[in-house]
């Protein structure tokens, strides 16, 4: 009969077992559009004498809407179209307006090409030089047009331009990368000191894309007039998918938000935030508001506008590069004039059309006065709200 052995009298009983924690420990709850919803207070207010103006980099708006820096949304005549109806378009410095005398004929070849084919003319197609006398050109045309000329490039182009821009009469330079931070390393190249930077531009200096508060908060602290949230969220944007970045606007908003009040409560001054993409709806642009922006940039939802150059398509700002695209042309379809898109009268019933009157209503239900008051309105986790009730619709 085997008997067990008593251990050696040296050996000491085992520790237990510390186990260091995993990151899905700290995996923190987030929230997209289709996961809150706006909850009725006890005012309501009539829509006429709702005050949807808001002002972003010294430039006022009579309805707080930014036309994305996309070359299927905006050129000058938009730009002017845009601003007649209270909006402010940003003009694409990196994109076909300033590196073709004329982009219609491209920008028909881009909206006609098939699947198969458009990936490599979006690369070829920006590979041209772009040109300073076209840049300058644009910024009048856009004056010319009735509206504040506003622009946008990447960091990497901003040193370049941005004094450029202003000396030729831009209103507002947008600082726009796939993702802004206070502080960007680089061994190959000279960084933009982004404090450096807007201490001496003439005109504001706006900074976007980030979803983070102390992002926010530090970018902020460098001078900028406003900033831009949203990593992946727009319709054309492949970023989420392709690199696995991204958090849902209705957090990554209220973030940036919080960010902007500490900084406005700890130094008195108040830089608006622009929720940039995600959204298609006139409810979600409420939704948006109610998380903390102060204006919305929309993207996909203006293309479809019959003033839109994109001729019913639409693709992301990263689309044409040649080795990592992060985004892609889709079809949105043309469904009337920029006017009938944002003040209606809407032909549709999916909330896509008369997205102002839509903003305006939620408002006014919520007994939100102003963009301010509307940022107060209380928001409940709700992802049964979309479905609650719509057997028959969700049918069809």
């Amino acid at each position: 009969m085997l008997q067990a052995s008593s251990p050696p009298a040296s050996t000491k009983p085992q520790s237990p077992l510390r186990r260091r924690p995993s990151k899905v420990d700290s995996i923190r709850p987030t929230y997209g559009f289709d996961d809150v919803s706006l909850a009725p207070g006890t005012e309501t207010v009539e829509p006429a004498d709702v005050d949807t103006t808001v002002e972003i980099g010294g430039i006022g708006l009579r309805i707080p809407v930014l036309a994305a820096a996309m070359d299927a949304v905006v050129d000058a005549r938009f730009a002017g179209v845009l601003a007649g109806l209270g909006g402010l378009a940003v003009l694409n410095l990196e994109g076909v307006q300033t590196r073709y005398e004329s982009a219609d004929t491209l920008l028909e070849r881009i909206s006609t090409a098939t699947d198969g084919e458009v990936q490599g003319l979006l690369a070829e197609a920006y590979a041209q030089p772009i040109r300073e006398e076209l840049v300058a050109r644009r910024i009048e045309e856009i004056h010319a047009a009735g509206s504040p000329a506003a622009v946008a490039a990447t960091p990497a182009a901003a040193r370049r331009f941005g004094p450029f821009c202003a000396e030729h009469g831009a209103d507002l330079f947008l600082v726009q990368s796939q993702v802004s931070s206070a502080r960007h390393l680089a061994t190959g190249y000279d960084p933009l000191e982004l404090a450096d930077f807007t201490r001496f531009m003439p005109i504001p200096v706006a900074v976007g894309n980030t979803t983070s508060f102390e992002a926010a908060y530090q970018l902020m602290a460098q001078g900028i007039a406003a900033i831009f949230v949203g990593v992946g969220p727009g319709a054309a944007c492949t970023t989420r998918e392709v690199l696995g970045i991204g958090v849902p606007q209705v957090t990554a908003i209220s973030d940036v938000a919080a960010a902007r009040d500490t900084y406005f409560d700890e130094t008195g001054r108040y830089v608006p935030v622009i929720g940039d993409g995600g959204m298609r709806r006139g409810g979600e642009i409420a939704k948006a508001i109610a998380a903390g922006a102060d204006a919305v940039m929309l993207g996909s939802p203006l293309a479809r506008a019959q003033e839109a150059p994109g001729r019913g398509m639409n693709w992301g700002m990263a689309a044409p590069s040649p080795t990592l695209p992060r985004g892609m042309r889709i079809r949105v379809g043309t469904v009337g004039t920029l006017e009938r898109i944002l003040f209606g009268p809407a032909r549709v019933t999916d909330g896509s059309e008369n997205l102002v009157g839509a903003l305006r209503q939620s408002m006014a239900a919520l007994g939100a006065r102003d963009i301010r008051t509307m940022q107060r309105v209380e928001m409940v986790y709700a992802p049964s709200v979309a479905t609650e009730g719509k057997s028959w619709q969700r049918g069809r």
